[in-house]
């Protein structure tokens, strides 16, 4: 391994021989009521590996990148430096007084792109907290300078948040910085997610949101917001009420016809399902893994009956998982090569 190197003024190389590898949680926007600061890490990881190589460029030419993708997407994205883990790190690298030299990325992407789950936060969670593991110990951060990073770049905190610290995440911006608090939840709460076989972009979900909102249906918001809070660390019977959300479901529902039945269903049988970040999955909050198992139950109901969401009369329409919750967030290992 060779130590940093100094180029281009103040700027420097990350040394060479370095492996990084982080594994990032998916994340569950929302939650229902909580639009762009609530959110939850579950079970369910992605793995990005950063390399340092020789080849660190020079003015006229770009350093070394070389790419292994598997999994979720890895045919659809690009293996140039467009591909958002290369943008994330170029600008993880450049705060923190360093540019890219070569780099092998490899990434093991299980987490569906386009479904609500969290993938694109995921990408940029890992890259940055890669490039703040290669680089001097010196120059190192701390998990809040990964959260603002992160942030800048989503544009908003609700997943980021969860992805980098696990558990619950309440998060808000206070002029140009993010900040974020972890919240334990009661053990007992199971996520179910139903991962349905169609992407919806996140833009043309928030696309679909109006400029205001009646005041009454503000209020009601911030009341299930904060009831939320309290079910998911204290009761979970109340997890019910606590996802009922006024702000941005209802509003998405067109874009999404299949996943908001399934809601309105779930719901209607007494479970606390509610639309993850910007769908189509749908997440369901179980109380226990009992009732974990009887959510798993009614999906199957709804998603194979003639009125139901059916793509399929043997359900493979719906991808449904019964997971735990993540607690811990991004974890990185570094070793030399």
């Amino acid at each position: 391994m060779t130590e940093p190197q100094q180029v281009a003024g103040t700027a420097k190389v990350p040394a060479t021989g370095l492996v990084a590898t982080v594994r990032v949680p998916a994340t569950s926007a929302n939650l229902g009521p909580g639009f762009d600061s609530l959110g939850l890490a579950v079970a369910l990881y992605d793995t990005l590996v950063v390399e340092t190589l020789d080849g660190g460029g020079t003015e006229d030419a770009d350093p070394r990148l070389e790419f292994d993708l598997r999994g979720e997407g890895a045919h659809e994205v690009p293996r140039d430096a467009s591909h958002l883990a290369v943008k994330a790190l170029d600008l993880a690298f450049a705060r923190l007084g360093y540019r890219r030299g070569g780099l092998r990325i490899s990434a093991d992407n299980v987490l569906p792109h386009g479904r609500g789950l969290g993938s694109s936060a995921s990408v940029i969670v890992a890259a940055i907290t890669a490039a703040n593991a290669l680089v001097a110990p010196a120059d190192a951060q701390d998990r809040a300078w990964v959260l603002q990073l992160a942030s800048e770049m989503e544009g908003h905190p609700d997943n980021v948040a969860p992805a980098i610290y696990g558990a619950v995440a309440i998060s808000w911006q206070d002029g140009n910085d993010f900040r974020s608090v972890r919240v334990a939840p009661a053990g007992a709460v199971t996520p179910v997610v139903a991962i349905p076989a169609v992407e919806l972009k996140t833009e043309m979900a928030r696309g679909m949101l109006p400029a205001t909102v009646p005041h009454a249906d503000a209020a009601a918001n911030a009341g299930r917001t904060a009831l939320l809070v309290h079910a998911l660390g204290t009761d979970p019977s109340l997890l019910l009420a606590g996802t009922k959300d006024y702000l941005h479901q209802d509003y998405r529902a067109e874009a999404m016809p299949e996943s908001a039945a399934l809601v309105a269903e779930l719901r209607r049988r007494g479970f606390a399902a509610f639309i993850s970040g910007a769908g189509p999955t749908v997440m369901t909050l179980a109380q226990s893994p009992a009732e974990a198992e009887l959510v798993v139950g009614a999906i199957a109901e709804a998603t194979q009956t003639p009125d139901g969401p059916d793509h399929g009369t043997d359900g493979a329409f719906w991808r449904v998982l019964a997971l735990s919750m993540d607690a811990d967030g991004a974890k990185v290992e570094v070793h030399r090569r």
